[in-house]
């Protein structure tokens, strides 16, 4: 059997780092297994979902290197819901309910003031035939529960009913579905909620492992019932803890905190997002991994804690560096080419600054300055500056390499008697304009004797 698994965002907003996780969680547990990973919409709410969000979260995930197999809306899928309603009503299983949320409200207040579990009491099976259509000829219409297998004979007489599953990251998960009230899966206008289509679609899609986040635990047991009352054998499931922002706070879509939009506006490498948000709160170390194949090497939900992890952006940019530190000039030619960096000095350009860059996109103002020189001329004293006029007579001839700079250095040392700190910082300051940067060995051939003859003061 080919592993399947689902990413299953509702389209209402831009996905964060928390909905990343998942998304990742799903993938490299289908890459590690040559499984398949489907990326359906979960959008059955009309008013709050957007195609825009849709296409935004598919740009995303792509980013992200994550590639769906195939791509699924639950908006166009009510037939497959339509015939799972029908099943479950012709077993006897979905029952209509015709009270208002202000009287369900009363009746859990009047249950917990009798020190009563605040289930529903399943009182709308007790009505008749014609009670049911007095209560329509009055307006009202019914939502529609599962009854869920927590009874023998009377449906009115509950019993200790355990769901027990082997998670995939928690281990040995129970839910007693006597401590639940059986679900609403349809409204009153007709729509549904989400546990139906959900179960439906992994039914019908067939999805072998769901994936998510752990707010769902209790979800299962209810889910698992009912996948066996539409004659599914239940997917295995794993419930992974979930991200909060480095104050605690919960991660929102609607907020767009942390989304994944705005880190990669901001620049950072879609493999540093990847790491760490995989393997913030797990066992593993939190480092950065340069591609899916090697992350995937370290990936292992069963070392996942149980607590929720806090995603603290600060290291991104750590993960960042490192990317960007060991990166080879092949791997980011193209992007570098749109920033203006191109031509012979490209290559030895980059392998000369990437050691100094947070993002690659700072590498753009490294190349203004060896092409066009500092933004700024340096503050210098008359003492440095009549140093450095006597340094640059002192230039090597051409050609220059990487061993030009200490050349030059040992004769400027020998002639001025300068050494450490006061022998370089001027001619740092006068060749990049800035008191720290790439090294100057590695620069100087870069600006050549031209370029830096240039910056004589």
């Amino acid at each position: 059997m080919t592993v399947t698994v689902r990413f299953a965002p509702s389209p209402t907003g831009n996905i964060h780092i928390g909905n990343a996780r998942t998304a990742l969680f799903n993938w490299l547990f289908a890459l590690q297994r040559g499984g398949r990973f489907m990326q359906r919409f979960d959008d059955t709410d009309v008013e709050r979902s957007r195609q825009e969000y849709a296409d935004n979260i598919l740009t995303d995930i792509a980013w992200l290197g994550i590639e769906p197999s195939a791509v699924e809306y639950q908006s166009k899928r009510f037939v497959v819901y339509e015939a799972a309603v029908a099943k479950l009503k012709a077993a006897d299983l979905l029952y209509p309910c015709y009270e208002t949320a202000e009287e369900l409200d009363l009746k859990r207040k009047v249950r917990l003031t009798r020190r009563l579990p605040p289930v529903y009491g399943r009182e709308a099976l007790k009505l008749t035939a014609d009670e049911r259509a007095g209560l329509e000829a009055e307006g009202r219409r019914p939502h529609w529960r599962f009854l869920l297998p927590n009874f023998d004979a009377d449906p009115f007489s509950t019993r200790r009913t355990e769901v027990t599953w082997t998670d995939l990251v928690r281990g040995e998960e129970t839910v007693d579905l006597a401590s639940l009230s059986d679900p609403v899966l349809v409204r009153e206008d007709g729509t549904y909620l989400y546990t139906l289509p959900s179960v439906a679609d992994d039914i019908d899609l067939g999805i072998t492992h769901v994936i998510r986040g752990d707010d769902h635990v209790t979800n299962t047991g209810v889910q698992i019932a009912l996948f066996r009352a539409l004659g599914a054998e239940p997917p295995a499931f794993g419930h992974h803890n979930l991200l909060t922002a480095a104050t605690g706070e919960g991660l929102s879509k609607r907020s767009g905190a942390l989304s994944i939009a705005s880190l990669r506006a901001d620049g950072i490498e879609p493999m540093a997002v990847a790491s760490l948000a995989v393997l913030t709160g797990t066992s593993q170390n939190v480092v950065a991994a340069r591609d899916m194949a090697e992350l995937a090497g370290r990936f292992d939900m069963a070392s996942t804690s149980r607590s929720a992890s806090k995603f603290d952006p600060a290291d991104l940019l750590v993960l960042n560096r490192t990317l960007l530190h060991g990166m080879e000039f092949a791997a980011v030619a193209e992007r570098l080419a749109a920033l203006g960096i191109s031509g012979v000095r490209a290559e030895p350009f980059w392998l000369a600054v990437r050691g100094n860059l947070d993002r690659l996109a700072d590498a753009a103002g490294w190349w203004r300055i060896v092409t066009e020189g500092p933004a700024e001329e340096p503050d210098l004293s008359d003492e440095d500056r009549a140093f450095l006029r006597a340094a640059f007579d002192l230039l090597p001839p051409a050609p220059w390499d990487g061993t030009t700079f200490k050349a030059w250095m040992d004769q400027v040392k020998s002639a001025s008697g300068r050494k450490g700190k006061a022998l370089f910082m001027p001619v740092r300051l006068v060749l990049t304009g800035l008191p720290s940067g790439p090294e100057l060995a590695d620069l100087l051939p870069l600006l050549g004797p031209e370029g830096t003859q240039a910056r004589r003061p």
